[in-house]
């Protein structure tokens, strides 16, 4: 039994290290598209908003494939000092409305310490030829236990090699230092200022087709809702 769950850890953590990476367009009803079609801009209220899905260039380079990066620039030329907090943005999906609230970079840094507080990263298995599952440090799983690396077959072939083992996949902890120096700062927008950065959201690939982007509008100084801003996006993996 306790053979089975180990296998079925390693399969779960391969998994992951193949997730679909995602990618948010802007549909047609976007509003105004600039940078090639990458972002869009929608504004109500005095408030500017512009949006990409696809703009995050930073560390790690897999980030698209464990989360879902936004950057937003907001623009206030209204006479109302917007709150700029986490919980007022969200993607809502298209079909199931779910709403998947953006989440604080350290937020990122306690699930990842939860897991396992003694790790500073992960590793995912690779997978040979054979169906045999490789990990780091030369030893992969066999059916009979564990041994030396495998190189796709059996004991005495002539691919079978005591010292080959696959380079394991190496999953960065979050949040990365371009993730907390890059993400949209919470605080107060005056009228006649502009903020931006990356807001980061829980991975929506293979989840939905389509997203929007809400923007809830607040007064700084009341707390009170004065409306709203979208932009819809289509999600695409690869």
């Amino acid at each position: 039994m306790r053979g089975a769950l180990g296998l079925g850890a390693l399969g779960l953590m391969l998994m992951a290290g193949c997730a679909a990476e995602t990618k948010l367009r802007p549909t047609p009803e976007a509003g105004i598209l600039q940078d090639g079609k990458s972002s869009a801009i929608t504004e109500k209220e005095g408030v500017r908003l512009t949006a990409d899905g696809s703009a995050w260039k930073g560390s790690p380079s897999d980030l698209e494939r464990r989360v879902t990066p936004v950057y937003v620039r907001l623009e206030n030329q209204g006479t109302r000092a917007l709150r700029i907090q986490y919980p007022d943005f969200a993607l809502v999906g298209q079909e199931s409305r779910f709403r998947y609230s953006a989440l604080s970079p350290l937020s990122l840094r306690q699930a990842t310490s939860s897991n396992d507080s003694r790790a500073p990263a992960r590793y995912s298995p690779a997978m040979s030829s054979g169906g045999r599952l490789w990990v780091g440090g030369g030893y992969a799983y066999r059916p009979w236990g564990w041994g030396p690396g495998w190189y796709g077959g059996p004991w005495g072939s002539p691919f079978y090699s005591p010292y080959y083992y696959a380079p394991p996949y190496y999953e960065e902890p979050l949040p990365t230092e371009d993730m907390l120096n890059n993400a949209l700062p919470e605080g107060t927008l005056e009228p006649g200022g502009t903020q931006e950065g990356f807001l980061y959201f829980q991975g929506v690939a293979r989840r939905e087709d389509a997203v929007t982007l809400q923007v809830k509008l607040v007064d700084a100084r009341t707390g009170e809702p004065f409306g709203s801003l979208g932009i819809p996006f289509q999600v695409s993996t690869k």
